[in-house]
């Protein structure tokens, strides 16, 4: 069982008041956290989950939790935060700079930060930089940059309205004699359009008042500035067409039908907008339960199909001259497929998971796999609520039923709910490996495997 897998034993070790992490630490449950809690049920029980199963039984507690957390800005200033925190800095009162200011610009940059997309609620990633011009000899802790964008990030947001909203707080509280803000933001792409990390919705946005909106100038100093801390293709836009893959399809109750189930969850995502603070009145908001219902819906449980009818195993032997060989130490063929992409939604926080599947096994002249069978086999275990380790041994233990001389399975991935909630490691990443057969027998087999890995994907 995958260590991300909730296990029967983990009913025995709360009984005995064991923690294994932050998540099993008791908190005062609030009357929002309730309303969440309830809706999320609603929405599993939806695409087919049971709520009694393990690991589900706590997903309602962790998906109210993230939720909590990553809007906790409602319920936040900008004004408390900078308060205190601007100190006097006077240099000599005669060769100030032109904008009256003690010293130039300030720039803070490669700020990560997260925010839930407003029309899906998936949250996305953001590269913020942040610049302002001191004015009557006041310059501010350079952390309550930070902090002030963090404040409006943990909001439901698109990116023009955040660059925009961080802009005029810091305008407001620290009253500079210019203020401007960079968004780079990134959003994950739809399963059925994943093909690499790259393949990320990519926009950037910007916000600029006083000395930075007049002088253009002082704008292009922003940008050199920008440059030389080795931040490039600086593109703002102030459309947002497209951004969120969800806004390329009209969504409303009408494309829904008239089915109970769908009426339902939609209700709750509905329930869950108002519980974290805001209005699902609001314009930009009526068509986000439809849009996340939609989302959701694309990880409905399904019974898993006979292997034959994804994989071709009629195919002409010709193909495996397409597959890439290699001989190990022993002299036996090792077929593999590299960099299989996979778009997964966590089972733990409703959250997406990304990356690649690499696959090797021991050829068999008469049972042919090409990649395209293969890729449908990833996305096959990749669209359900998952959770790493047990989509490795899934894909692992399939094509074994068919290749038993040997498969090993190594899964890499990004875990959004690692990166921008909780613990929020940016650049961090997983990987798990499953192999069978030949490959849990032989480690010149399996090394020759895993060599193969960096040498094709880089």
């Amino acid at each position: 069982m995958g260590a991300l897998e909730q296990g029967h034993y983990m009913d025995e070790l709360e009984e005995n008041d064991v923690e294994l992490d932050s998540d099993s630490e008791p908190e005062p449950e609030l009357e929002s956290d309730k309303e969440v809690k309830e809706a999320v049920r609603v929405l599993l029980e939806g695409i087919g989950e049971d709520c009694e199963r393990e690991g589900l039984k706590r997903t309602p507690h962790r998906v109210a939790k993230a939720f909590r957390e990553g809007t906790r800005g409602y319920n936040q200033k900008a004004r408390d935060i900078v308060k205190g925190a601007l100190f006097p800095e006077a240099g000599l009162v005669h060769i100030n700079g032109h904008t009256g200011a003690a010293c130039g610009m300030v720039l803070v940059n490669d700020l990560d930060l997260f925010s839930y997309c407003e029309s899906c609620l998936l949250p996305f990633a953001i590269r913020c930089h942040v610049s302002y011009l001191p004015s009557s000899n006041r310059v501010v802790g350079l952390s309550k940059l930070s902090r002030v964008s963090d404040v409006f990030a943990k909001r439901l947001q698109n990116p023009q309205k955040l660059a925009k909203e961080v802009c005029a707080a810091l305008d407001a509280s620290i009253k500079p004699a210019g203020v401007a803000v960079v968004l780079q933001c990134s959003h994950v792409p739809f399963p059925e359009t994943f093909v690499s990390s790259s393949d990320w919705n990519q926009v950037c946005s910007s916000a600029r008042l006083g000395a930075l909106e007049e002088d253009h100038a002082q704008w292009n100093d922003f940008l050199a500035l920008l440059k030389l801390k080795g931040v490039n293709g600086i593109e703002c836009s102030n459309t947002l067409q497209n951004w969120c893959p969800s806004l390329k399809n009209t969504v409303n109750g009408k494309n829904m039908g008239n089915n109970k189930s769908y009426s339902s969850m939609v209700s709750a995502v509905v329930s869950i907008i108002r519980a974290i603070g805001e209005d699902p009145s609001r314009k930009e908001l009526v068509s986000t339960p439809y849009r996340y219902v939609q989302w959701l819906m694309r990880f409905k449980t399904s019974k898993t199909p006979e292997f034959k009818s994804i994989l071709n195993l009629n195919a002409n032997a010709e193909e495996l001259k397409k597959e890439a060989i290699m001989t190990n130490g022993h002299g036996s063929k090792i077929c593999y497929e590299l960099s299989l992409p996979f778009c997964s939604q966590c089972e733990h926080h409703l959250i997406p998971f990304y990356g690649s599947v690499h696959i090797g096994w021991f050829g068999n002249a008469e049972r042919c796999i090409d990649r395209a069978h293969l890729l449908a086999l990833v996305q096959f275990y990749a669209c359900k609520l998952q959770v790493q380790e047990r989509m490795t041994r899934q894909i692992a233990e399939s094509i074994h039923a068919w290749y038993d001389k040997g498969v090993a399975v190594v899964v890499e991935a990004n875990h959004i709910c690692m990166i921008s909630r909780g613990i929020e490691k940016v650049r961090s990443s997983s990987a798990t490996i499953s192999v069978l057969g030949k490959f849990a027998t032989d480690p010149v087999a399996r090394a020759s495997f895993l060599q193969s890995i960096p040498k094709c994907t880089g």
